[in-house]
């Protein structure tokens, strides 16, 4: 959200607390309204509910070493208490409107990399060591202290990227972009609809969200995104109900034929700190365990960041407000999904569908946390908003994050060129992280280049020199054999 935005939402002097709930979480300090933070939770929930569907799926469609499985019941129980109980330490602890689950990409990598050279327990074990460690660089200050080293400029180059990343999630969520398969032989690697043409009721339930999200947004309706998503899903209901509709992907806007689900904790407690290393190398353990912390940390900062600008709550260096104790419930976030065989539960990024309702404070996470705890027993009920009623908020929240990117000096080269490649990364590699780094790399050899390279702080030299292992992973482990 712009300065001029952020602006317009908060009166010149905060009005005085309404309670001791109001003033624990600054509420009207912030210039929020209990109403905004509900809505704010409410929207949040829904825009991220897809993970407890899609976790289950991920984890439980892989095997282990020893061609065990994991149970998808069990799956979606540790994904929602995972979320749940993390979502409302974060609020409490950290007060930001940034909710916590099971983290995409890095449940892949726990499923189809991690899992086939070890036992499932072991493989938790490792995502308990990486958030243990993790908690280590937070204690000693230094995770904290390279997100106070990144410039300005370059921070909100991340927060710009996330815009276009998670828009782009939304139109392909939707089905509005896909990916052309290979075989097709096409230098074009994504396309409009599944054909090249849209086609079909769910695509027309997302266009018809986008427009009524930005038509309600033009008009600063409160709870915008929030009606938009609600309308949309008793749409998508109703057309389900009387259309002939192959598939609407991983959510069914139907009516289930039970509201209440029991919910089974089997999984909780299964790891096994280092069973790993007598599973797999001590080198290849490493790896793995590099190759997670990497890119936690990292997408971890960039999702901190990027919330925390498009609510408005930098202070005048850009820093985040209680950062070490968000990024310590972070890392406390990872070991608890390990611990639960959840896989590494992480910040979401989706947490920004919150923000554009109008959270600015931690309480909006009580709201989500406690829908993800009753996710836990009325699983059917809050699963039905398919991902196309829900993906228009993630192209709304886009459009208000990109607003930033007019405070990058795009006139100075060398900010102006790594600014550019951490927005142009993360869509086209699908990935944070990966923005982050070509960013970084970027920054450190134009800085070089201009016989600038004292002003870059030494902490962004190590980071960049961790990229550089990470981006060439690949022939690392080829050159020591793993």
């Amino acid at each position: 959200m712009s300065e001029t935005q952020v602006t317009a939402d908060r009166p010149g002097t905060a009005p005085p607390a309404a309670n001791s709930v109001d003033r624990y979480f600054r509420i009207s300090e912030r210039g929020s309204t209990f109403g905004r933070e509900i809505r704010g939770g409410f929207a949040t929930f829904f825009t991220m509910a897809y993970i407890l569907v899609l976790n289950p799926i991920i984890l439980g469609s892989a095997k282990d070493k020893f061609g065990h499985q994991l149970d998808a019941v069990q799956l979606t129980t540790a994904t929602a208490l995972v979320a749940a109980v993390m979502t409302i330490i974060m609020g409490v602890g950290g007060n930001l409107p940034l909710a916590l689950a099971a983290g995409l990409g890095l449940n892949a990598v726990v499923a189809f990399q991690i899992a086939p050279l070890m036992s499932w327990d072991d493989a938790m074990g490792l995502i308990v060591l990486e958030g243990l460690l993790i908690c280590v660089l937070v204690v000693t200050g230094l995770r904290e202290a390279v997100m106070h080293a990144i410039p300005q400029p370059l921070k909100q180059a991340i927060s710009v990227g996330i815009g276009l990343f998670i828009a782009f999630i939304g139109f392909v969520d939707a089905g509005f972009v896909s990916r052309i398969p290979d075989v097709a032989n096409t230098t074009v690697p994504v396309q409009l609809g599944g054909t090249g043409t849209l086609s079909g009721w769910p695509v027309l339930v997302f266009c018809l969200g986008v427009l009524l999200t930005i038509g309600l947004l033009a008009r600063k309706v409160k709870g915008a995104i929030l009606i938009s998503i609600v309308t949309m899903t008793a749409l998508a209901i109703v057309i389900n109900s009387i259309a002939d509709i192959k598939s609407w992907g991983l959510t069914t806007p139907s009516w289930p034929d039970r509201i209440v689900d029991t919910p089974d904790f089997g999984l909780i407690g299964h790891f096994s700190l280092f069973g790993a290393f007598g599973q797999t190398s001590v080198i290849t353990v490493v790896l793995l365990v590099f190759t997670l912390i990497l890119s936690d940390f990292f997408d971890t900062m960039g999702t901190v960041v990027g919330i925390s600008a498009e609510a408005g709550l930098l202070d005048e260096k850009g820093d985040v407000p209680g950062l070490g104790r968000v990024l310590l419930i972070d890392g406390a976030a990872a070991v608890a999904g390990g611990a639960a065989s959840a896989s590494s539960a992480t910040s979401y990024i989706e947490s920004a569908a919150g923000v554009g309702e109008g959270s600015r404070t931690g309480f909006s996470n009580l709201v989500t946390g406690s829908l993800f705890a009753c996710a836990l027993f009325l699983t059917p009920l809050l699963t039905i908003v398919p991902l196309q009623a829900a993906a228009p908020a993630l192209v709304a929240v886009g459009f208000l994050m990109m607003t930033q990117v007019k405070h990058i000096d795009w006139d100075k080269y060398e900010i102006a060129i790594p600014a550019f490649l951490t927005i142009a990364v993360m869509p086209f590699t699908y990935s944070i992280t990966n923005g982050i780094g070509a960013g970084f790399l970027a920054y450190v050899v134009i800085k070089t280049v201009l016989g600038k390279a004292k002003e870059v702080h030494w902490l962004l030299w190590g980071a960049a020199a961790l990229f550089v292992v990470y981006f060439a992973i690949d022939p690392i482990e080829q050159v020591l054999g793993v």
